[in-house]
């Protein structure tokens, strides 16, 4: 059965948000809000570096400032079948190859000139039966790779326009059997009717993959729209050692109040928010922000 439209928010729950999450969230609320989807929250856990209790704390925060969503959140730990399904379909299609690397053995490899830094060199994208045998016998679980036939994928963001990026044979299964995120973010959306995705323009280089590995697979590519993060007074990624920078520790009513400032909305409630919404009038640069004097 087909579903209606969607966007969502999609956090990982390795800490708790800090206020340039919600910021994203909220802006992902609006969208979604805006162009009559419905709004969806995932929580991507696949990361052994994640816990149960921060994903309920994360959902508590997004309640509290007033962000709703049109069903449970989903889990992705529910669904490891779904993706490894997807890998073996890719296998049986020859799209896939299996990678002994190590991260230390592609930063070392030799590259072609003018490869992008940390582009995979292909260094098992062909080997022989038997060496990918002599490597099994070595003891290295193999990661699993898409096979790509090209270098780069052209998207199209609401915020930044056409974007060109690269596209390598980039890991949908690590070594530990683990589905890849940009194997499962593509796998969830589709499955959920997310047609529109809105997050932070540091995932924006991950996109050409995305909407490639989305085309393999029959799925339209969704529409993009990378919005920019908040960083601190030095100019860098909001962090906690920046002092109060969560929901619990600003008060939501407050984080709202500063989200609406920095967004230039006189409304400081989600739906005082949405009638203010014009996409075109965001904010192009990062909002800076300063803990200490909660502007």
């Amino acid at each position: 059965m087909s579903q209606s439209p969607a966007g969502r928010f999609a956090p990982s729950p390795s800490a708790d948000l800090h206020i340039g999450n919600v910021r994203t969230a909220v802006l992902a609320w609006l969208f979604a809000r805006s162009t009559g989807r419905r709004f969806l929250v995932r929580v991507e856990d696949l990361d052994d570096r994640t816990f149960a209790d921060v994903a309920q704390r994360q959902l508590a925060d997004l309640a509290a400032v007033g962000l709703t969503w049109d069903e449970p959140p989903q889990y992705q730990t529910a669904h490891e079948a779904r993706y490894l399904a997807v890998v073996d379909d890719l296998t049986e299609r020859g799209l896939t190859f299996e990678c002994f690397c190590s991260r230390k053995d592609i930063l070392q490899a030799p590259r072609a000139p003018h490869a992008p830094e940390g582009a995979y060199p292909g260094t098992c994208r062909d080997l022989s039966d038997d060496e990918r045998a002599r490597r099994r016998s070595e003891g290295r679980p193999p990661a699993i790779r898409l096979r790509s036939d090209t270098t780069e994928y052209t998207v199209t963001d609401l915020l930044h326009g056409t974007y060109t990026g690269v596209v390598d044979d980039f890991v949908l299964r690590r070594g530990d059997n683990v589905p890849a995120y940009n194997l499962a973010v593509v796998v969830d959306d589709a499955a959920q009717g997310v047609d529109q995705v809105v997050r932070g323009d540091d995932l924006l280089s991950s996109s050409p993959r995305q909407a490639y590995l989305a085309a393999l697979l029959g799925y339209s590519q969704p529409v993009y729209a990378h919005v920019p993060l908040v960083l601190n007074a030095d100019g860098k990624r909001l962090a906690k050692r920046d002092g109060a920078v969560t929901v619990s520790e600003i008060g939501a009513e407050s984080a709202m109040a500063q989200i609406a400032a920095s967004l230039g909305y006189r409304a400081t409630t989600v739906d005082g928010m949405l009638a203010e919404f014009d996409p075109a009038r965001l904010p192009r640069e990062p909002w800076i922000f300063h803990a200490s004097r909660r502007e």
